[in-house]
């Protein structure tokens, strides 16, 4: 089943949209404790679905997994601050001589039934919130107020949202009221063994070099002290990885793809990748 969302209609500078296609290949993923059972029962009660967790930890690479297992539609939205209401439910635009309203993404979920995810959710103004209580409860409907319409969500309908907690240390956190409208996993950095498995899979790196790449992981995780914003996700294991596998040398590797996206302070660089040479 191949399903595309057409979003030439959607403001590019204020919406990113992406879509997951249902392959015969699914996605690779490493299931670390019950998410898949959970998500599943969840599919198959229609509660929507709180997926939080640091950066780069496979929250979206899961739910891609988990609709590709159930054969559903996905369709994705990447939030930002600037991610309002209208971009969601759609908006009326001209074509010719006529004025003609345009589902957003989440009405056209609403209605065939698509699973949607938006991702960092939080990122999203406040009225994105407002929008999506009622399809979040026993009502499981979405109104359309520039249409005076309410809609009931297709019986397939499932609202999926992605939560980083304590991003910038409390600015973009989620009110109580919105957390409790969904049931939550939560995702954090595998354990090793399972870590370097997944960059195995992920990149065909030998073993070896991605039990190496996980303890520089594992060691700047632990300095706290450092004060960084974002750790080393496995996101970032898997570019160095795939650098590594294709040939690049392995310490410039790690510092292109672990070490200088994680802060542009100087000293703490070249701390950070005199620590990685010793360690590859």
């Amino acid at each position: 089943m191949n399903n595309t969302l057409e979003s030439s209609d959607i403001k590019p500078s204020k919406l990113k949209t992406e879509n997951q296609q249902t392959a015969t290949t699914i996605p690779f993923y490493k299931p670390i404790a019950k998410e898949v059972e959970v998500f599943d029962h969840a599919y198959k009660n229609k509660i929507q679905v709180l997926l939080k967790g640091p950066t780069g930890t496979g929250k979206t690479r899961f739910i891609d997994f988990m609709t590709h297992q159930l054969n559903k539609k996905l369709i994705t939205i990447s939030c930002h601050e600037e991610t309002s209401s209208t971009d969601l439910i759609g908006r009326y635009i001209i074509q010719g001589s006529e004025t003609v309203w345009i589902d957003g993404p989440l009405t056209q979920a609403v209605k065939t039934g698509a699973i949607i995810y938006l991702d960092e959710i939080a990122e999203a103004r406040p009225d994105v919130i407002v929008a999506i209580h009622s399809l979040t409860d026993h009502r499981k409907e979405l109104y359309i107020d520039k249409l005076g319409e309410t809609i009931k969500a297709h019986p397939d309908f499932m609202l999926v949202a992605s939560f980083n907690p304590g991003y910038q240390k409390g600015f973009k956190e989620l009110k109580p009221s919105t957390r409790q409208r969904f049931i939550a996993l939560a995702f954090n950095y595998p354990n090793e063994k399972d870590e370097a498995e997944i960059l195995s899979n992920e990149t065909q790196i030998d073993a070896a070099t991605a039990k190496k790449l996980v303890s520089i992981a594992t060691k700047i995780r632990n300095l706290t002290e450092l004060g960084l914003t974002e750790t080393v996700s496995t996101r970032l294991l898997v570019d160095a990885a795939k650098l590594i596998h294709t040939g690049l040398g392995k310490r410039l590797a790690v510092r292109v793809a672990v070490v200088e996206p994680l802060t542009d302070d100087l000293e703490i660089t070249e701390a950070l990748a005199d620590l990685c040479d010793l360690m590859i």
